[in-house]
Order: structure tokens, then sequence, then C-alpha cells
């Protein structure tokens, strides 16, 4: 068996990389909340790269497997994300402004979905869906009536929100995964019991 020292020192090595991975993501979340402009064009570059590498992988996928039912739907698909990574990668700005639109027609459908569906069915949560409701509509107002400026802050916005809370996170797993495998390898080591004793463990020893 393998040394509990040793898995101990393992452990909260790959806690601590997975804390430093969340501070990586905290600084790029940060700089984007800065730069918004540059996270947007930056994230629908990684977007149309994303599609365009799927897109090949699928093709080479359907090729490996021709001969079957699903073989010109596969390459269909294939073809489809080849080509919308080509054109997001080529025209980021425009596929930014047609992403931001929909976002914001999903956000105003969501609102106006959770308004009517809050008044109509009047759960114990309705306050909190009537808020939900009020938000996603204002939000989507916002976003459409500023469009198509608001396609240069909002994906970017989003984008390095979500990057920012992955990282706290990660930070917050790895961190505290540390501190939990120190305090089983110290009980380990110092031989102390990990819980309290039992009632009837109290009661033999008064005995």
């Amino acid at each position: 068996m393998a040394d509990p020292a040793v898995q101990g020192r393992e452990l909260r090595r790959s806690f601590g990389r997975l804390a430093l991975l969340g501070a990586l993501l905290v600084v790029a979340g940060l700089v984007g909340l800065v730069y918004t402009g540059a996270a947007t064009l930056t994230s629908m570059i990684l977007f149309g790269w994303l599609l365009l590498i799927g897109g090949v992988v699928g093709l080479l996928h359907a090729v490996e497997s021709r001969g079957t039912n699903y073989f010109w739907l596969g390459v269909v698909v294939a073809a489809l994300n080849i080509a919308a990574g080509v054109v997001v990668i080529r025209h980021p700005h425009g596929t930014a402004e047609a992403l931001t639109m929909f976002a914001a027609l999903l956000f105003l459908t969501g609102g106006l979905f959770r308004l009517v569906g809050s008044v109509v069915v009047r759960g114990p949560q309705m306050g909190w869906t009537l808020l939900q409701g009020a938000f996603g509509l204002l939000l989507g107002l916002l976003v459409l009536f500023d469009w198509p400026h608001s396609s240069l802050y909002v994906l970017g916005l989003f984008f390095s929100l979500a990057l920012l809370f992955d990282g706290l996170g990660l930070i917050a797993i790895g961190v505290g995964g540390r501190r939990i495998v120190s305090l089983v390898s110290e009980q380990t080591v110092t031989g102390e019991p990990t819980g309290k004793p039992s009632e009837e463990d109290q009661k033999q020893s008064e005995n």
C-alpha cells in the first residue's frame, strides 16, 4: 500500500494546482471586466475556433463511420460547424451583434414568461419569481435599446463574469481541499481520533 503521507502530499499538490488555476481565471475575469471590448472579441474568436475544431473532429468521425445510417447526417453537421466557425472567425463583430440580439430576446422572453407564470400560478416563491422576471425583462430591454453598441461589451461582460465566478469556485475547492487533507494527515500521523467518542464509550470509561 502507498504511504499515506505521500498520498497526502500528492493530494495537496493537486488541490494547490486547482487553486492556482482558479486564481488565473479570476485574474482573467478581472481583466475582462476592465476591457470588455477585448473580452468580447476574444470570446467570439474562441467560439469560432471551437466550432471549427469540433466540425473537423466530427467530419473525421463521420468518415471513420462511413457505411452506417448516420454517415451523411454526421457529414452535414460537421460541415455546418466548420462553415459557422469560419464565419465567426472572419466576422467576429457581426457575430457578436447577432448573439447579443439573441441574448436580449432570450432575456425578454424569459423575463416575460416568469412574470406571467408567477402571477398565474401564485406559488410560494411568487415574490422571488417576480423579481427574476422583472430583472430579466429589464436587462433584455437595456441590451436591446443600446443595440448594436451593446454588442461591444455585453458578451465580454458575461464571459468575464463566468471566468471570475468559476475561478472563485476553484479557489474555494482548492483551499478547502488542502485544509481537509492537512487535517486528515495530521490526525493520521499523531494517531488522534477523527471524531468525538460515542456515548457508550463515555459511559464505559466512566464505569
